[in-house]
């Protein structure tokens, strides 16, 4: 069995924990969506949607902040793998962060939706 798989969930929420603040200290990107989090925060705070707009916006924000998360791994993955320039580890860098354009395409979507609903309320 293996011993690093079944450790306690203070443990692996400290693992969590650590690698999010490795990726606010090393990737401005992730600072930049963290950013953008609140900012989208007080913005809805102030407009005050239907409690579904706040499920649907904080969650597609969440994806992104996740995907750029998966990005950084797969990055620091490929570099510590393949140090050199390589072809292939190219397409898989690009991939994953083309992951993240599209999610924050997604975002710019509902953001563009809630604008169109709470402007048409009006």
């Amino acid at each position: 069995m293996n011993d690093l798989k079944n450790q306690s969930l203070a443990n692996r929420l400290k693992f969590a924990f650590a690698g999010l603040s490795y990726a606010i200290a090393a990737e401005r990107s992730v600072r930049t969506h963290l950013m953008c989090l609140v900012g989208v925060v007080v913005v809805l705070a102030y407009l005050r949607p239907a409690p579904v707009w706040w499920a649907l916006v904080l969650v597609i924000s969440c994806a992104v902040i996740a995907a750029e998360l998966f990005n950084t791994a797969v990055e620091r993955l490929a570099d510590q793998l393949q140090p050199d320039l390589h072809p292939q580890i190219r397409i898989i860098k690009d991939c994953a962060a083309a992951a993240v354009l599209v999610l924050s395409a997604g975002a710019l979507c509902v953001a563009a939706a809630l604008a169109v609903s709470l402007w048409g309320a009006h």
